[in-house]
């Protein structure tokens, strides 16, 4: 589950980045956050 999910994770928290380089650390944190609940999830 989390290797079909994060590669997705990783394309939308890049072309956010690229979009809004100023949210560079909010979207990190948010892609970190969710694949640390994945995690705990799986």
């Amino acid at each position: 589950m989390i290797i079909n999910i994060s590669p997705f994770a990783a394309l939308i928290a890049g072309i956010l980045v690229l979009i809004f380089p100023k949210f560079l650390n909010i979207v990190v944190a948010i892609y970190l956050i969710l694949i640390g609940i994945l995690g705990f999830i799986h």
